[in-house]
């Protein structure tokens, strides 16, 4: 059965926990999507994770909608929210419907996300208004980076801590039907979740939020460097994955691998004829 805005806030109001993970490409959404796990996010964390940037701000529309269409070919059940990279929706409403679009029609996405919340109202409105449905991110938004002075939790003063539920309160009606909360004292996070009438997702936020996400390769373990508080491994995949790797190449090289029932066969006699 397809998840959908209507059943992501049914969970919501019946108290049931929404699970997010983010994927790139085809075969991992296919996991993920077998697993049961009601939303998946194209995150623009794929600059790291797949393209090897020092963060998302080189993303572009393009990587978007190339990674987002594979994985909705991948995901038959999930909901696929695709993440609006840096300055595709930073430079007015027309330019945010747009780019939203694009990840509609050539993604095949089922909503979209962007960071921001009381300066990006007016593009939630707008994106809200072409019909595209919009989860808001608010807290600590990556690409802000330079303007956070890095990676921070968001909230811990009083002014601080207003400016969230200010920018939480701002999104939701601006029409946003959902909206992710990173790196957000659990305490506070929980207070937004009770204010709201939209599900809230927690990255760094607490159990308190509607659901939580995380990067499926952090989950996994499969980086070596360092990783957030928030991250749990639910699995040595990475380690799994290096094994395999190595136990591969010793194979090649010894010449165990191919074995005969891994090759094909032909007739002595065809050979016989063959001129080499």
């Amino acid at each position: 059965m397809k998840n959908t805005v209507l059943t992501l806030q049914k969970q919501k109001e019946e108290g049931n926990k929404i699970t997010m993970l983010t994927a790139y490409d085809y075969s991992v959404a296919g996991l993920i999507d077998a697993a049961g796990i009601e939303t998946i996010l194209v995150g623009d964390s794929l600059g790291m994770t797949m393209l090897g940037y020092d963060d998302t701000l080189p993303v572009t529309m393009d990587d978007m909608v190339h990674h987002t269409r594979a994985v909705a070919k991948g995901a038959p059940n999930a909901f696929v929210v695709a993440d609006m990279p840096f300055m595709s929706y930073h430079t007015g409403t027309r330019d945010a419907v747009i780019n939203a679009g694009r990840l509609i029609k050539e993604g095949g996405a089922n909503a979209v996300k962007l960071e921001g919340g009381v300066d990006f109202a007016d593009e939630i409105r707008a994106i809200v208004k072409a019909s595209i449905p919009v989860c808001a991110h608010i807290g600590m938004t990556p690409q802000s980076v330079n303007t956070m002075g890095g990676f921070k939790v968001q909230g811990k003063n009083v002014d601080a801590a207003q400016k969230v539920v200010d920018d939480a309160k701002a999104v939701q009606e601006a029409g946003a039907f959902m909206v992710v909360l990173e790196c957000v004292p659990a305490k506070l996070a929980e207070l937004i979740t009770a204010t709201l009438h939209i599900p809230t997702i927690g990255i760094g936020a607490g159990a308190g939020c509607d659901g939580q996400v995380l990067v499926y390769q952090d989950m996994l373990n499969m980086f070596q460097g360092h990783q957030a508080k928030f991250v749990k491994h639910f699995g040595e995949i990475g380690q799994a994955m290096q094994d395999a790797f190595k136990a591969y190449s010793e194979e090649v090289k010894s010449g165990v691998f191919p074995a005969p029932e891994h090759t094909y066969k032909i007739d002595d006699e065809v050979l016989s004829q063959i001129k080499a």
